[in-house]
């Protein structure tokens, strides 16, 4: 079991970490929705905005038949990239791929509510393993025009290694001329960024220690959650904000399922989070490093945030005829 292997994997190693991914079962993906409402956090609707204006310009240059997104949620903002392709006519098909089944199946049914000419064809899994599942079909989107989104700046919850090693990997799943639609938190001051990860409502508290919640339930953990708090901050060397849940005091936890006794010291964090941040010159050079060029950047007034449409470059793949 992935999920349990993991918990004891980085529960055991020194210092302690969780994987980000497992926030997201049905609480947590309700409790994600919750916290991109609240007015800390700018990255959601400051990005639905950069969409809202460049819909109509995306679909013109991209033209796809498939939009396939990786980490797609509500797949809220997505629907305006959805209806200005759906605007120029012809077949699309959607490929949501996130690992809430919950999400998941909630999203692939409004979908099909909303936009009768639209297929919705879903995928529950992580990345590595969609990656995997769509490489398998031989042409990872059936040979069609494909437009592949990763918004939200989930690329930045990559360190930034694993970051060039995913978008290569999008980049060997599509061919020349397909596009990528990368949404980037952008360098700001760090009180902007840290206010957005500690609203004041608490629901990204709540959001970070629903973890220990889902080991409790899954896998016979005993957590006391209010022995623990959580912690967000930004690092400005290494340009990211990094979130803990923070022992208050020392204590020892058995999670039976594992079976494991995890020993933490008051003021010992469990790592669960980075999410760094970008300026448009790393995207260029994230781009360039993994087969993709720059056609075009948009960002709001402010330069909170940018969306960037990349296309892949030739590098020894056969084009597909158009």
């Amino acid at each position: 079991m992935p999920f349990a292997d993991d918990v004891r994997a980085g529960l055991s190693a020194t210092p302690k970490r969780l994987q980000p991914k497992y926030f997201y079962d049905e609480l947590g993906s309700r409790l994600f929705e919750a916290i991109c409402a609240t007015p800390e956090y700018y990255l959601t609707r400051t990005e639905a905005a950069i969409l809202e204006a460049a819909a109509d310009e995306i679909a013109e240059r991209s033209r796809p038949a498939v939009i396939l997104e990786f980490g797609s949620g509500s797949a809220v903002k997505t629907r305006r990239l959805l209806e200005a392709t759906l605007r120029r006519g012809g077949e699309l098909t959607y490929v949501p791929v996130d690992i809430s089944r919950s999400a998941l199946h909630a999203t692939e049914a409004a979908l099909r509510a909303e936009y009768p000419r639209l297929t919705v064809a879903g995928i529950e899994a992580d990345y590595p393993e969609a990656l995997a599942r769509l490489g398998a079909r031989g042409a990872g989107t059936a040979g069609l025009r494909t437009l592949v989104l990763f918004l939200g700046s989930n690329i930045g919850n990559f360190d930034p290694p694993a970051a060039l090693e995913f978008l290569g990997a999008i980049r060997n799943l599509v061919v020349e001329g397909d596009t990528l639609l990368l949404g980037t938190d952008l360098k700001k001051d760090r009180h902007i960024l840290e206010a957005a990860y500690n609203d004041a409502l608490g629901i990204t508290a709540a959001f970070n220690l629903n973890l220990l919640v889902r080991i409790n339930r899954q896998l016979g953990g005993r957590f006391d959650v209010r022995r623990f708090r959580h912690r967000a901050e930004y690092d400005e060397d290494r340009r990211c904000i990094n979130m803990y849940l923070e022992s208050m005091t020392d204590q020892r936890v058995r999670i039976d399922g594992l079976p494991l006794d995890v020993a933490l010291a008051a003021g010992e964090t469990i790592h669960t989070e980075s999410s760094y941040k970008f300026s448009l010159a790393d995207v260029e050079h994230m781009a360039s490093r993994t087969g993709f060029a720059v056609e075009t950047m948009w960002t709001d007034e402010r330069e909170y945030f940018a969306c960037s449409l990349l296309r892949a470059a030739p590098h020894g793949t056969p084009q597909r005829a158009r």
